[in-house]
């Protein structure tokens, strides 16, 4: 995938309900541990199984430093406003999100400036000029589908409003899941503005199942068949099909157009007055590794974030085979995180969420 077409995003609000699980971490408070670090990440880079690109880097690190990682997962946002409500008894060294909300973050003050060895391959749209975040992983956005149920999959946003989903389609919630943020923002998109938007929207959600706080666990109802279509994202619908083999990604265009997309990268940075500062940052350093950067396709089904990592293994040359064909925008950054707020508080008013 050329790196040109990796843009950042501006910040997606995650899942409301944050499951704390942490790994490789031995007993008592993870802040009193002179060896450890704690990440606070958004979900989708650990695998269901122990498989995921995070367990292999974090075992890697923890061999080559003796630092173990206590990690704790949860929504974009939610991880974000969970490092502000502890501002003034802060726990987590590493904060990993995707945009908008690594914005977020440190427009909120919860970020140092820290540049990781190795970010100087990284595209400059793709980290934080004043140095306080940058992307580890590359992703974008797109949606899943049964293979089983559906061997012809929908090419088309107006495809979704056929009457056969009802019941069978669910995307997780915009203002509290971060692929589900990222719905409402393709879709401002796809249909020009926020009217239009809005208004298909509101008509898609008489085949809506309801919300979901957590976007990941869609995957396993589309291959069961509980779902037909969900939202999603490259890296961690590739990663979900490895152990869930009915599902298919792809990504809705308008009717008689090009299909779309845009990026969706995790973003990490050092937390302000992180307990462990030091042990962040040999983590972020690890995370921006060649070593680390060479497994992101293989074991993760993502995208590096260095320019200089060419990834020629089968995963690597799916992906890319995968993006062929799809046009990739940037969306209006600045927008978004103006109006955040208000575009998802008139999808709440379309579909009377």
């Amino acid at each position: 995938m050329p790196t040109s077409h990796r843009k950042p995003l501006a910040a997606v609000l995650g899942a409301l309900t944050l499951a704390a699980t942490l790994t490789a971490c031995g007993g008592g408070s993870a802040a009193s541990d002179a060896d450890v670090v704690t990440v606070y990440s958004a979900d989708g880079l650990k695998g269901e199984t122990g498989d995921g690109w995070y367990d292999q880097v974090f075992k890697d690190f923890e061999k080559d430093t003796g630092i173990k990682v206590a990690y704790v997962e949860g929504g974009s946002g939610e991880v974000v406003q969970r490092a502000v409500r502890e501002k003034n008894n802060v726990q987590a060294d590493v904060l990993v999100t995707l945009p908008p909300f690594i914005q977020q973050a440190d427009g909120k003050g919860l970020l140092q400036k820290y540049t990781p060895a190795g970010a100087d391959q990284v595209g400059g749209a793709d980290k934080a000029a004043n140095g306080t975040w940058t992307s580890v992983v590359n992703n974008y956005f797109g949606f899943i589908y049964n293979k089983k149920e559906l061997p012809q999959p929908p090419t088309t946003w107006e495809q979704l409003l056929d009457s056969d989903y009802r019941g069978k389609l669910q995307y997780s919630t915009p203002g509290v899941a971060g692929d589900g943020t990222a719905v409402v923002i393709k879709a401002l998109h796809d249909f020009g503005g926020e009217q239009p938007a809005m208004e298909y929207l509101g008509r898609l959600q008489a085949n809506n199942v309801g919300p979901s706080a957590s976007t990941g666990k869609l995957g396993p109802k589309v291959d069961k068949g509980e779902l037909h279509i969900a939202n999603g994202d490259v890296q961690m619908s590739y990663a979900q099909s490895r152990t869930m083999p009915n599902i298919g990604i792809w990504f809705p265009a308008r009717e008689g157009g090009t299909p779309t997309t845009f990026a969706l990268p995790y973003a990490a940075g050092l937390v302000t007055d992180a307990p462990h500062s030091d042990n962040g940052k040999k983590l972020l350093d690890y995370l921006l590794s060649a070593k680390a950067q060479q497994q992101v396709s293989e074991i993760g089904g993502g995208f590096s974030a260095r320019q200089d990592i060419k990834a020629t293994d089968e995963t690597a040359i799916a992906l890319t085979t995968l993006m062929d064909g799809v046009e990739i925008f940037e969306p209006d950054w600045n927008d978004i995180d103006r109006n955040l707020t208000k575009y998802v508080d008139a999808w709440r008013s379309a579909t009377g969420s």
